[in-house]
C-alpha cells in the first residue's frame, strides 16, 4: 500500500471512530465502534489498488451516514 493510501486510510479509520462516538444511545454508538473495527482488520491485508480504492470509496459513504445519523 503507497503510503498516502495508508494515511488516508488511517484518517478515514479515525474520523469513522470519532463521528460513532457523537451517536446518544450506547447500543449504537458500540454497534457502530465494533463494526468499523471488524471491518477496517478485515480488510487490513488487501494488497490491490483498485480494491483498497473501491473500500476506501465505500468507507467515505458510510462515514457520511455516520455524520448525518449521529
Amino acid at each position: 500500500m503507497a503510503a498516502s493510501s495508508r494515511a488516508q486510510v488511517l484518517d478515514l479509520y479515525r474520523a469513522m471512530l470519532r463521528e460513532s462516538k457523537h451517536f446518544s444511545a450506547y447500543n449504537y454508538r458500540t454497534y457502530a465502534i465494533r463494526r468499523i473495527r471488524d471491518a477496517f482488520r478485515e480488510n487490513k491485508n488487501v494488497g490491490d489498488p483498485a480494491e483498497i480504492q473501491a473500500l476506501v470509496t465505500k468507507a467515505k459513504r458510510n462515514l457520511g451516514i455516520i455524520r448525518r445519523q449521529s
